[in-house]
């Protein structure tokens, strides 16, 4: 007896209307906003549609680079790292290079992955995985992610109708997954210190980081109480500004702001600089001269590098700060002090007090309220608006200004500052005075840095750590490029690195391919 002549529409019919009702559900999981909530409900979803036992699904964003989320079902924590350990061997990492699903009724007996020490670890059988990819219109766009669905509860392998029903959802997915991760990617780059930057109402300090707005926050907690402030952080680091930033936060903004570096202060002129001095006091005191400490009544005095302060400048120092009142050198008279203290150093000072450097008793005295301030390593998305504010002060004319382009930032970015902002300050500053003198509209990386490499196995002793680091990036990526055959994606995989990020620095590194 022959098929029903209607049994091939009806199949159809069946198959479509599986898609429909595929799709319709999809449609319901978009109004989701949340990236790891949407595929943990589509791969929910699928692994019921297909039967599946065990499912895996993770995003690499639109470059295709590291794992930007990852979501299972069915999946021990053992499980899933076997599952984990297939992305650079075998199954997942074919379905990724070639763009194809992959279906197999049994890994552990196919031959492209029997060999697999993790498919037969865990006796993997029936495989289905799938691409989330982008349409190839624009160029290659390179995978979003992958589907990988384990397991069936019926023999064999997967139909070919549960095939091209993930294939189908995979096509649905992927560009609203594209949105959705491009609206994460916006997030990640939003200003953290915009809401604080509002209520302390202030200029001077660049930057966008979680980090930078940590401290910033510390710097509004603290400008209203009337205590001494320690901002403690590296050489470079900005805390200057900040000590300007705490106090126009303060109910002092209204009065000077008054720095000191005591560090530059031998202690014979100390005193005369901090409290002043009466008319004929010392041999140069031809009228009566006014201290640090008078300049900044009603405001804030700033006293910068207390951690280099001689024993005998630190007894004078801590006398003041118990008593809150000075006498002018060759003075009788004590003169009651209205100001707020703010130090900064970059010394270890628990270090100095145990070994007799440091005055304990200052070292209380001085850190009543503390504020350590990062290093630029560690708030690296704050390099970008700080080059930028920097870049934007340079130049007397129209003419003279220039902006930094999108390569120049990455390199800038990827670079580590030991010495700080001053450091990208002095590095910027000659980057642009090159770009100017070579005509250029924007400041490009080889203008930032322009070390030339010695000759192969030769070592250039005028090296720094930051252009050696960078040559070995530059060296990394290119030949990591001519391994993969310059693909794109494929070496931002390798790199773990977005597949933006990748173009940038083959921008940054002038890295061209070479005609075979």
């Amino acid at each position: 007896m022959g098929p029903h002549p209607g049994g091939k529409a009806a199949e159809d019919v069946a198959r479509l209307e599986r898609e429909r009702d595929l799709y319709l559900r999809l449609l319901d999981l978009g109004r989701a906003e949340d990236v790891r909530a949407y595929v943990s409900e589509c791969l929910a979803l699928l692994a019921s549609a297909t039967g599946a036992e065990q499912g895996y699904l993770e995003l690499y964003g639109p470059a295709g680079a590291a794992p930007l989320t990852s979501v299972s079902t069915g999946l021990s924590e053992a499980e899933l790292q076997g599952v984990r350990a297939r992305l650079s061997h075998g199954i997942i990492r074919d379905a990724l290079r070639t763009g194809k699903t992959i279906s197999t009724a049994s890994a552990i007996d196919d031959a492209r992955y029997a060999g697999n020490a993790s498919v037969q670890a865990g006796r993997i059988r029936a495989v289905l995985c799938a691409p989330l990819s982008l349409p190839a219109s624009g160029g290659d766009r390179g995978s979003l992610g992958v589907i990988y669905l384990e397991g069936r509860r019926a023999p064999g392998p997967f139909p070919r109708a549960d095939e091209e029903l993930v294939e189908t959802a995979a096509r649905h997915v992927a560009p609203y997954l594209e949105r959705l991760l491009g609206d994460a990617e916006e997030a990640a780059r939003t200003d953290f210190t915009r809401e604080i930057r509002r209520k302390l109402d202030i200029d001077g300090v660049a930057g966008q980081s979680r980090a930078l707005a940590e401290v910033l926050t510390q710097v509004l907690v603290a400008a209203p109480v009337p205590v001494t402030v320690l901002l403690r952080g590296e050489s470079g680091t900005g805390k200057s500004a900040l000590a300007r930033a705490l106090h126009l936060a303060s109910p002092r903004k209204a009065g000077p702001f008054v720095e000191l570096n005591v560090a530059a202060l031998p202690d014979t002129l100390f005193e005369s600089e901090l409290f002043g001095a009466e008319k004929g006091a010392h041999s140069t005191a031809m009228t009566r001269s006014i201290g640090k400490v008078e300049a900044a009544r009603g405001g804030t005095l700033f006293l910068d590098e207390v951690g280099e302060l001689t024993l005998p400048a630190q007894a004078k120092l801590l006398t003041f700060l118990q008593n809150k009142s000075f006498l002018r050198l060759g003075g009788t008279s004590p003169i009651q002090a209205d100001i707020r203290i703010v130090a900064a150093t970059n010394a270890d000072l628990e270090d100095a007090v145990r070994g007799k450097r440091f005055r304990e008793d200052l070292y209380y005295r001085l850190n009543v309220l503390e504020i350590v301030v990062p290093p630029l390593r560690d708030r690296r998305e704050d390099v970008g608006p700080i080059a930028r504010a920097l870049v934007a002060r340079l130049g007397e004319t129209p003419a003279q200004h220039l902006s930094l382009s999108r390569a120049a930032i990455r390199a800038l970015e990827e670079t580590d500052w030991p010495g700080n902002v001053r450091q990208l300050e002095n590095t910027i500053a000659r980057g642009w005075a090159r770009a100017l003198a070579e005509g250029a509209t924007a400041i490009e990386p080889h203008h930032l840095f322009t070390e030339r490499a010695p000759p192969s196995g030769q070592l250039d002793e005028r090296l720094t750590f930051q252009e050696a680091t960078r040559r070995y990036q530059g060296k990394l990526v290119e030949e990591t490029l001519a391994t993969c055959e310059w693909n794109v994606s494929e070496a931002a995989r390798r790199l773990d690195l977005s597949r933006s990020h990748l173009n940038d620095l083959i921008k940054a590194f002038g890295l061209v391919r070479r005609k075979a």
